[in-house]
């Protein structure tokens, strides 16, 4: 049978279940996307920018079980992309990115958009394919979605060249995806090892990551087997439920909340799941060694990486808990310690730091406190909160809880502002039927927000919750701290109201504490009804979290003696004379 290239690849796309697709077309995708526009399976979307488009694809993959799909112009498509490929090849998390390419038969050069882009994508994704024939696009579109689920995930390109596309070429049949088995065969020593260790434990502790968010049930068991109390990373931040008795904080070491410190300070035995103990998760290296730290990951090079493990698990997350389960019944193991007796000190210790947060309100500017209480308060349980880089990013962490796994995304080790806006559209598309709202600085909502327009143009009911304060509000506190200084990190002031206007969307204003509840609830009404809202907060970012105050204790710590003293004399210099 003959088929053009852009048949073959729609094709392809549906088998692996692909629902979204995200780009601009362009001279080289014309025909890809007629292809698209022909199937009753994948919406191609229009954004405004690729780079809001490969936010999107994320989303999709993060909180869907459709992997996200970018379908891009060659050259200048890629390069607009690549700060959401690099946010999916940094966190883990599947993507493809089919780019159309130049004509490979033509004999010219210096055609539009010639460019190497195997060379540019080699960096960022975990593998790269040019397709020279019709009948290996079928097969290189399964192989490129096999490489970027499993393993570690992450993102694959793939180059489509324009005249494969244009042109019809024989193939013998059109094969159907069998999905790979990804089941691995786990080292039972290491089993045996970390089994022995837990049961010998008096005050076990879990810290679970992104790698675990699919073993939530897992995760909840084990922890109340061992009454172990459980921290989250940021990105992990919704691999166990923020409500449950166990729970203590996002991140640990010196940047994490009072709860998660204390059950550090006890523990003799640290389970880590799904984590490679990156700088956000430990607060910028602020968490001294764990003690017989045994350490589960699909990516073994991560092991051994910032802290030594006493044992080490190559395995999907899931698969490795169930074997810990079965070795730790088997030996009818029963904690030294109850879950109510853990549960109440961890239960105390986050009221205490709540409390903090929820002093009396204010008459003219927004408590972060308040606001997450009263919104978490009219959420429905099973919502979407995502969020972008910078302050806003920890105080929900710090000050919201989340009950469902991949109920919250955020950018984290490539950490890339922008992120927000657009995969607060794309989880709203994944899942139409769930409330999803999205928390973004004013200076990562300058990046993005005109891809609001998408949210217009495909109607999806989204809450942009902006946080206002004028200022790149994380990083200006890191320079008014040491430095009393704040360099370009105040930033031009937007109108949001006109944005709004200008983008489709619903404007509302939340201007005090008193009035939170309302707009909220407004807010919702409006999203229930159709709408896409832009709330703009008049937030207060005065109050430090744990993040802050941690990486400023833990980065001076560790300078060298003649260069404290000189920040320390600076710092003093400057707060004291101006």
């Amino acid at each position: 049978m003959r088929r053009t290239g852009a048949q073959l690849a729609v094709y392809a796309l549906e088998q692996i279940g692909v629902k979204f697709t995200f780009g601009i077309p362009g001279t080289h995708t014309t025909e890809l996307y007629d292809a698209m526009n022909k199937s009753e399976q994948i919406t191609p979307v229009l954004v405004t920018h690729e780079g809001g488009g490969s936010f999107m694809a994320d989303a999709i993959s993060r909180t869907s079980d459709s992997i996200g799909v970018l379908t891009i112009v060659p050259a200048a498509g890629l390069t607009h992309a690549m700060s959401g490929i690099g946010e999916a090849f940094l966190d883990g998390i599947p993507m493809l990115i089919l780019a159309g390419g130049t004509h490979r038969a033509s004999g010219k050069s210096y055609q539009l958009h010639q460019f190497d882009q195997m060379a540019l994508a080699k960096s960022i994704t975990k593998a790269q394919f040019l397709i020279e024939k019709h009948e290996d696009v079928i097969s290189t579109i399964f192989k490129a979605y096999d490489i970027a689920t499993s393993d570690e995930p992450g993102p694959v390109f793939i180059e489509l060249p324009v005249n494969l596309q244009l042109f019809t070429g024989e193939v013998e049949n059109l094969p159907t995806y069998n999905a790979v088995n990804r089941s691995q065969t786990i080292d039972q020593t290491s089993i045996d090892k970390a089994v022995k260790l837990l049961k010998n434990a008096v005050n076990p502790m879990l810290f679970v990551g992104w790698g675990a968010v699919d073993a939530t049930k897992e995760t909840i068991e084990l922890a109340e087997l061992l009454a172990a109390p459980v921290s989250t990373t940021l990105q992990g931040k919704s691999a166990f439920p923020n409500n449950h008795p166990l729970y203590t904080s996002v991140g640990l070491g010196a940047s994490s909340k009072p709860s998660a410190q204390w059950a550090l300070e006890k523990h003799d035995v640290l389970l880590a799941v799904g984590t490679r103990f990156g700088e956000i998760a430990t607060g910028s290296y602020g968490l001294e060694p764990p003690q017989n730290l045994i350490h589960i990951d699909i990516n073994p090079e991560v092991f051994n990486k910032n802290f030594s493990a006493e044992v080490t698990i190559q395995a999907d997350a899931k698969q490795a808990l169930r074997l810990l389960l079965e070795g730790l019944k088997k030996l009818e193991f029963s904690a030294s310690r109850s879950i109510s007796e853990a549960g109440k000190k961890i239960k105390d210790e986050n009221e205490k730091y709540l409390k903090n947060w929820l002093k009396k309100k204010k008459e003219n500017i927004v408590s972060p406190g308040h606001f997450f209480t009263s919104l978490r308060s009219h959420l429905q349980e099973d919502a979407i909160m995502v969020v972008d880089d910078g302050k806003h990013t920890f105080l929900a962490s710090e000050l919201f809880q989340v009950f469902k796994p991949r109920h919250f995304i955020s950018p984290t080790d490539f950490n890339c502002m922008g992120y927000c806006v657009p995969a607060t559209i794309a989880a709203k598309m994944a899942n139409p039927q769930k409330q999803v709202v999205g928390i973004v600085g004013d200076g990562a909502f300058q990046m993005t927000g005109l891809e609001a327009i998408t949210a217009a143009a495909y109607r999806v009911p989204v809450i942009f919750f902006i946080f206002n304060d004028g200022e790149l509000g994380q990083i200006s506190q890191f320079q008014k701290i040491p430095l009393n200084r704040k360099t370009c990190s105040i930033i031009g002031k937007a109108n949001f109201e006109g944005v709004a206007l200008a983008t489709g969307a619903e404007y509302l204003l939340l201007e005090n504490d008193h009035n939170i509840d309302s707009v909220i609830t407004k807010a919702l009404d409006l999203a229930a009804s159709g709408k896409h809202v832009m709330v703009d907060i008049k937030i207060d970012y005065s109050q430090k979290t744990m993040l802050t105050k941690g990486v400023v204790k833990v980065n001076l710590k560790r300078f060298p003696f003649k260069e404290k003293v000189r920040f320390l004399g600076r710092a003093l210099g400057r707060h004291i004379l101006g």
